[in-house]
């Protein structure tokens, strides 16, 4: 694995950001972070290759945790390939480790959507699987979105225990509804398990959120979306989401399922280390041509986002990480809080203790991108899989 310097660059470690500094990566890992002054004076080995990026922004990469599908392949393909062609496709936007979401579904069909997405970890070429995220099946009818009614099911703690071995351990994190019967027992194994349970698509009155978090459900599936709302005489899922500032919460910043003045509140009322941006992309997301299709169900492209074609719901989003950050900073997020709500919050809630940061002894996970919110360079793993960058006059991208 050949070193990379990065410098002269911007450097958004996940904390702060520092200007004309410069980031030395080897053998996967962050191994220092110093100025431009000291990268000057600086005696590097023949090996190491120097990468000017020009004054370009140099942040960690960024994490999806909710993302059922990109560029045409999604994980209701039942398929290993196309979470392989998931994670190629990716990183060129910027994602560098991501948990592709499978839909609820028959119990057969759920366990070997998890068993195909399974057997990609490993095997990827771009952004790392870091492990699957369940939306459903235990969730609430009334606040489905576009989830099929006849794909929810009661708890059932061995079903979920046959999902973890199809899944061989990697389930990461699982919405819930927190309201329904049986609920305790299964946030309680999915602690036992390392799972993240997180409250989404769910009816839940305050009480129930609750009585949730004292179970440790302390993570909400997009905000806003899919979940009771805020009355003044029961603050239901979305105010004990925002009361409660120990609890974190993913945030669509597409600025159509959430609208963009909410952002402002949602900062006044969360601490910034507990949000996270997802996209919860859908299949056509970055797809060229049509139709499009979207859990077994067209869907067509209308104001932003995909919208279900029998009906008209909103049926998920076609934004990417990069636009996501971009967008938060148009809606007030200093440029640093949104670099750190697409890295290193994430990486905080799901456990990913070396990335999401860039700090010696992290892994070498960068994205490189310019004052337009243009990714320029990718890197993963500490090896490039994107390069727009003219600092070694290459003029074309490459991976």
């Amino acid at each position: 694995m050949v070193p990379i310097c990065l410098y002269n660059g911007t450097v958004i470690t996940g904390f702060a950001s520092m200007e004309h500094c410069a980031v030395l990566l080897e053998e996967g890992r962050v191994t220092d972070v110093f100025s431009q002054r000291r990268f000057e004076q600086k005696q590097f080995a023949q090996d190491v290759r120097l990468i000017d990026v020009q004054g370009a922004y140099i942040a960690p990469g960024f994490i999806d945790t909710h993302i059922h599908g990109f560029g045409g392949y999604g994980t209701e393909d039942a398929s290993t390939d196309s979470i392989l062609e998931m994670s190629r496709l990716l990183v060129q936007y910027g994602v560098t480790a991501f948990n592709p979401t499978i839909y609820p579904g028959d119990y057969e069909q759920m366990i070997t959507a998890v068993t195909q997405a399974a057997a990609a970890i490993g095997r990827e070429s771009g952004a790392r699987i870091m492990g699957l995220h369940l939306e459903g099946p235990f969730l609430s009818p009334t606040r489905l979105g576009v989830q099929k009614p006849e794909t929810l099911k009661p708890v059932n703690l061995a079903f979920m225990e046959q999902l973890w071995e199809a899944s061989r351990g990697h389930i990461v994190n699982m919405t819930v509804a927190p309201e329904i019967k049986g609920m305790r027992e299964l946030a309680l194994y999915c602690i036992k398990k390392g799972i993240i349970p997180q409250a989404g698509h769910t009816d839940a009155k305050y009480e129930n959120m609750v009585e949730g978090m004292q179970a440790g459900i302390l993570h909400a599936t997009h905000l806003f979306n899919a979940m009771s709302k805020l009355d003044h005489r029961n603050p239901n899922a979305v105010g004990a989401i925002l009361i409660h500032r120990e609890m974190s919460c993913e945030i669509i910043a597409d600025g159509y399922h959430v609208h963009p003045d909410l952002f402002k509140l949602l900062q006044q009322d969360k601490p910034i280390d507990k949000i996270v941006l997802v996209t919860d992309g859908l299949k056509p997301t970055e797809q060229e041509g049509g139709p499009f299709f979207a859990n077994g169900e067209e869907v067509v492209f209308r104001d932003g986002t995909f919208h279900r074609k029998q009906d008209d719901v909103i049926a998920g989003s076609a934004l990417t990480m990069i636009q996501g950050v971009k967008n938060l900073v148009s809606f007030g997020f200093s440029l640093e809080d949104a670099v750190k709500t697409a890295s290193f919050n994430p990486a905080q809630v799901m456990g990913y203790r070396r990335k999401g940061s860039i700090i010696p002894g992290g892994d070498a996970d960068i994205t490189v991108f310019d004052r337009e919110f243009k990714v320029l360079l990718v890197i993963a793993g500490g090896i490039i899989k994107k390069n727009c960058s003219q600092g070694e006059n290459n003029a074309s991208c490459y991976s």
